[in-house]
């Protein structure tokens, strides 16, 4: 049942400052607050031991703290943990928390369903019910540092927006919790450790670029052959690759960091010279790196793995042209938590 109540996270501080004055507090109490909240990372007013009882009775009477659940944890035997993090709705999405000897990397979503229709995802088989709250953003990051901490002995190192949803149509929520994320009275993370993955939503790529966001981008790139990035990616008939690239183009002018393109190679789809010589020629638009990613199947016929040799021509036509390319292979293969093909396992 969801509350009546005002959730408290969807305050500024300085908007709690005010309601404390309103009541006849001292302001103070709203920074105490807004620390429990963000930095403490706590989900009970009754937590917060520096408030007095009355003063946490007051909060219980007039808000709630709207933080998710997780669920339900599947562990894979390479150390990849899924979760299956339920919203105060009793909506549910996915989060991943991705292990490498020097890393721990956490995949998080950013809606429920997904805008785009992306025909090899899982998760825009589902429609898009709503967006996720910047907090229920946050609380994925949280949940998973404190997983990393528990079963890797070491703080959460990385995020990626790769989970469910396309980030750029939640840009106000992903940004401001990437704020919090990154804010000294939040996680204290550096931007650069962040990376916001999207399908290719040009008009928002510029904006990122004019609002000077400090974290990185990654593009799922899959063609660069328009007809066959309309097969993989119907949406891209309105996003084409023209106005892709002068959007990123945009972006580097604007930025001078380099894009990171997402690019899986799929049997008799784009395992093709001519789909190689494509992508050869569109990275060498903008400075890139392209991450070659294994792909996980989602039971659906039409997409299959393309062979080793075909990756290989990959890789060597990439460093030929002395385009960074790097492969990643699928995690988490026998709980299903490929990060960015979350499939629907609720």
């Amino acid at each position: 049942m969801i509350s009546e109540k005002r959730d408290i996270r969807a305050l500024t501080k300085e908007e709690l400052r005010d309601f404390f004055e309103s009541i006849g507090d001292k302001a103070f109490r709203g920074t105490q607050v807004y620390d429990w909240l963000w930095n403490k990372g706590i989900h009970s007013f009754d937590d917060m031991t520096n408030l007095s009882k009355e003063t946490r009775a007051h909060l219980n009477n007039n808000f709630v703290i709207n933080h998710i659940k997780v669920d339900h944890i599947q562990k894979s035997n390479d150390g990849t943990i899924k979760n299956a993090v339920k919203l105060h709705d009793d909506l549910v999405v996915e989060s991943v928390l991705i292990p490498t000897k020097s890393r721990t990397t956490a995949c998080v979503s950013s809606q429920v369903g997904c805008s785009l229709d992306c025909r090899f995802c899982a998760t825009a088989k589902l429609k898009r019910m709503r967006n996720l709250n910047p907090d229920e953003i946050y609380d994925q990051v949280v949940a998973i540092d404190k997983e990393s901490r528990l079963y890797h002995n070491k703080p959460l190192s990385n995020i990626v927006f790769m989970g469910m949803g396309e980030p750029l149509m939640n840009y106000k929520n992903v940004l401001e919790s990437i704020e919090k994320i990154t804010s000294d009275e939040g996680l204290g993370m550096s931007p650069k450790r962040i990376t916001v993955s999207t399908s290719g939503v040009p008009k928002m790529i510029k904006k990122l670029a004019d609002d000077e966001v400090k974290f990185h981008l990654a593009v799922s790139l899959h063609s660069a052959i328009q007809e066959t990035r309309e097969q993989i990616m119907p949406f891209a008939k309105a996003f084409t690759l023209t106005d892709l690239r002068e959007a990123l183009e945009y972006w580097y002018s604007k930025t001078n960091r380099k894009i990171t393109y997402e690019y899986i190679v799929w049997k008799d789809i784009n395992d093709t010279w001519e789909a190689i010589e494509a992508l050869v020629t569109f990275c060498k638009y903008v400075p890139c790196k392209v991450n070659i990613i294994e792909y996980n199947p989602i039971d659906d016929g039409h997409f299959q793995q393309a062979s080793s040799t075909i990756i290989d021509d990959y890789i060597q036509a990439l460093e030929h042209n002395r385009i960074p390319v790097t492969v990643r292979r699928s995690r988490g293969k026998d709980i299903d938590a490929a990060c960015g093909q979350l499939a629907n396992k609720q």
